[in-house]
This record gives structure tokens, C-alpha cells and sequence, in this order.
């Protein structure tokens, strides 16, 4: 059986979720990839167990991750139930639906339909009777966001999650989904976006909206897929996203250009006694709209690594604009 790590608590930093009650660790795990059925077990158990010992209370699925699609949430279930599961009131587990999932009509975009059967298949994969935080995982053009957002509400007071949230919408999606579940008594709590020194969108108007409405963020992909690590600096190993074939990062995405920025960053980042992957971190926590940092991993001493960016997580504005100009060049 799994014994925690007593001193879990200590080291972590737990930042407020927007104007809500609820606080989550400034860096959170997502399952994204490495925990499908394609990948080994133990080691998918090993860094769910490690980050929990760290103090990461907080981790995130989707109904389609994997591969096979559901399958990261089968893993997670699985680990839940020999041991860890034990610990699910210390525990902030999310997941979402809105990307392709089943056949048919009903398997996609953003119906009531769609949300809540998900949720449903969704809960019985991880084998809990609800998750802390359920997402809109994008905007839907095609159902009106009144539906997609009662959709989020009916789930919250029927107790199968006690949070709604929002991923991937733009500032005026995001004010006009906010109004809505406002309107209906069941606050957006959380907006789900990319964010990087390589993808910065949401310096767009986004944080901006997030501010106003008091919705709190938890940003993916900080470290661009691994790109702003230390992984790449010599080539492709094996065993990268960019190895893999069902990975969404590509070599072509690893030109010259790109390459000089990164080792450009890495210098900065060892002159700052970090990694790379740090100082990324770093960078995107900088903002008080952030609540949190999400991270993948392949193994447990890439959480590590992460988590000891929060013990230098401050930036001076000469280190600021030295990104600014590396990331310019």
C-alpha cells in the first residue's frame, strides 16, 4: 500500500483559484501523455505517487487522452484504487470533454448530450462518484454556449463535479461563458489555456478577462511540449513527444531557429542556477492570474525538476527583458 510522504505540505506553493475558496499547487500534473495503455504502468503509478509526495494535489485528464483515447483515465483509476485513492479528499481531479471521443452525433463539441454522458463514462473509467473541476474542453461554434454552459451547471448541482470550468476559449468567449454560468448560479471557476514563452495568446486580451471576471487559470503545455527543456538541445533523443508517433509535437517544430532560442534561454536559465524547464516555469507563474503551472512527464525526475522551479521562481525585469530579446531574435 502507498504510504504519502509526510512532509508533502511543506514545500509546495498553494495559490487561490480566481475569487473562489478553492487553492491549487502552483505546479499540477496533467495526464495528457505517458498514462494511456500504450505506456508502462509502474511508471505512470510512480509519478502520480512521487508528485502527490511533492505536494501536487492536483491533477488533470480528458476524456480522450491516452492513446487509446480514455485510457489515461483508466490508468489514473487504476492507481487510485491500489492505494493513493485513499487520499481523494486531499486531492483536486479533473477532466473534460469536447474534443472527438465515440462514433456519431453525440460524441464531440459541446451539446448537453455530449457533457453529460462523458462525464458519466468519465467517472466510471476512474471508478470516483465525481471530480473536482469539470471542463468545456473548447468553444463549440455550432451549440449556443447557453446550453454548453447549463450543460456545466447541471452537472455541478447534480454533484458529479464540484467546479466548472473552460479551456481553450478566446477573451470574449471566455466573458460571454462567464456571464452565462454566472447567470445560473454556478460561477466559472477556472480557464484552462495554452500558455509559453513560444505560445503566448493570452497575453491577448485573455489574463485580462481573467482578471475582471475573477476566474482563476491553470496554463498547459508551459514548457511548449518539452521544448523548453533541456530534452532537445542535442537532436531528438528516443523516447521523446517528438519521437513518438502519436505525439502532437513534431520534428519540424525543432528548426535552427527555434533551437538558437533555446539555448539562448538555457544560458540565461544556468546563469539563474536553474534548468531551463525552470525558468519556463518561472516565467509563466509570473503573472498573479495564473493560478497554477501544468506539467507533463514521462518520468519522475522531470516532476522533480519542475517542482524545484517554485524555489527561484522570481524574476528581475533585466531577466525579463533578456527573454523578451532572446525570444525577438
Amino acid at each position: 500500500m502507498y504510504t504519502p510522504a509526510n512532509d508533502r505540505y511543506e514545500t509546495m506553493t498553494y495559490r487561490r483559484c480566481g475569487q473562489s475558496g478553492l487553492k491549487l499547487p502552483a505546479i499540477s500534473l496533467g495526464l495528457w501523455h505517458n498514462f494511456g495503455d500504450v505506456d508502462p504502468y509502474d511508471e505512470a503509478k510512480a509519478m502520480v505517487h512521487r508528485a502527490f509526495d511533492l505536494g501536487i494535489t492536483h491533477f488533470d485528464l480528458a476524456n480522450n487522452y491516452g492513446p487509446s483515447p480514455g485510457s489515461a483515465e483508466s490508468t489514473f483509476g487504476k492507481v487510485l484504487k491500489e492505494g493513493i485513492g485513499a487520499h481523494r479528499d486531499e486531492m483536486i481531479i479533473s477532466t473534460k470533454a469536447g474534443y472527438y471521443m465515440w462514433p456519431g452525433p453525440y460524441g464531440d463539441l459541446g451539446s448537453r448530450k455530449y457533457l453529460v454522458a462523458s462525464l458519466d463514462q468519465s467517472l466510471q473509467r476512474m471508478g470516483i462518484d465525481y471530480v473536482d473541476i469539470f471542463y468545456h474542453h473548447r468553444p463549440d461554434p455550432d451549440t449556443p454556449i447557453e446550453e454548453t454552459m447549463g450543460a456545466l451547471d447541471q452537472i455541478v448541482r447534480s454533484g458529479k463535479a464540484l467546479y466548472a470550468g473552460i479551456s481553450s476559449y478566446r477573451p470574449e468567449q471566455t466573458r460571454c461563458a462567464a456571464e452565462v454560468l454566472r447567470g445560473l448560479g454556478t460561477p466559472c471557476l477556472i480557464h484552462q489555456p495554452s500558455y509559453s514563452m513560444f505560445d503566448r495568446w493570452v497575453e491577448d486580451g485573455l489574463l485580462e478577462v481573467l482578471d475582471d471576471e475573477g476566474i482563476g487559470s491553470i496554463v498547459f503545455c508551459p514548457l511548449a511540449q518539452g521544448l523548453l527543456t533541456d530534452k532537445y538541445l542535442k537532436g531528438v533523443p528516443d523516447g521523446s513527444r517528438a519521437a513518438k508517433p502519436h505525439g502532437f509535437l513534431k520534428t519540424d517544430a525543432i528548426t535552427d531557429a527555434k533551437l538558437g532560442k533555446i539555448k539562448a534561454l538555457n544560458d540565461l536559465a544556468q546563469q539563474r542556477g536553474q534548468t531551463l524547464a525552470q525558468l519556463a516555469l518561472a516565467w509563466v507563474l509570473r503573472h498573479d492570474s495564473v493560478t497554477s503551472a501544468l506539467i507533463g512527464a514521462s518520468r519522475v525526475s522531470q516532476i522533480e525538476d519542475c517542482v524545484g522551479a517554485l524555489k527561484h521562481i522570481d524574476l528581475t525585469e533585466a531577466e525579463l527583458a533578456k527573454i523578451e530579446s532572446i525570444l525577438a531574435d
